[in-house]
């Protein structure tokens, strides 16, 4: 294998590279750069696994569209990328996507995505500001705010170039979804993840 740079001239450049000629581990692109990303807290990583589980068992969308934390999306501003922890992706990513799981800025927007709020000021800023901000931009039609510290689940959609809160879901509350409909599960049980 090819040692792959971690310096890029521009972001085309990057998109070249092949998936498996890249340092391994997970990094955003930013800049012309490749930034190392902390791993996943565990209680993040398994409230998105299990959402994968309870959206693929509640049928709305066929489980292959469905991709926890290995999806990168580019987002508009300062050249850059974001894993989410979860992406609901377009039909018309399947065939799009072969080669490399990045969705470009002249690609259709992915139809959901999901974070995990991450614990830590500066975390919580990047995930319920910034990235609300990027996503919004990009504009992707619902975006879902999972947060373990307030025990609830935000859903935003997007009405015209802002996102617009549909609901706060906490304890037994059916998460309701503008694109989806009412969901089968409640806020409990997606941070429970149980």
């Amino acid at each position: 294998m090819v040692q792959a740079r971690l310096r890029f001239k521009n972001f085309e450049e990057y998109l070249l590279v092949n998936p498996e000629d890249l340092p391994e581990g997970r990094y955003e692109y930013v800049e012309g750069e490749l930034v190392d990303l902390m791993p996943e807290g565990e209680e993040s990583e398994w409230i998105a696994n299990y959402l994968f589980l309870l959206l693929t068992q509640a049928g709305i969308v066929a489980p292959r569209l469905i991709r926890p934390g290995r999806c990168e999306i580019e987002v508009p501003g300062v050249p850059r990328t974001r894993f989410p922890d979860l992406v609901i992706l377009d039909e018309a990513h399947l065939e799009l996507t072969k080669r490399r799981l990045t969705i470009t800025a002249d690609m259709p927007p992915p139809r959901l995505v999901v974070e995990v709020v991450s614990p830590g000021k500066k975390n919580r800023k990047r995930d319920l500001e910034d990235k609300r901000r990027q996503y919004q931009s990009r504009g992707i039609p619902e975006y879902w705010l999972i947060d373990p510290e307030q025990q609830q689940v935000s859903v935003l959609h997007l009405t015209g170039d802002n996102y617009v809160e549909s609901g706060v879901f906490q304890g037994g509350d059916r998460v309701n979804s503008p694109s989806f409909g009412l969901l089968p599960f409640t806020a409990e049980q997606v941070l429970a993840g149980q």
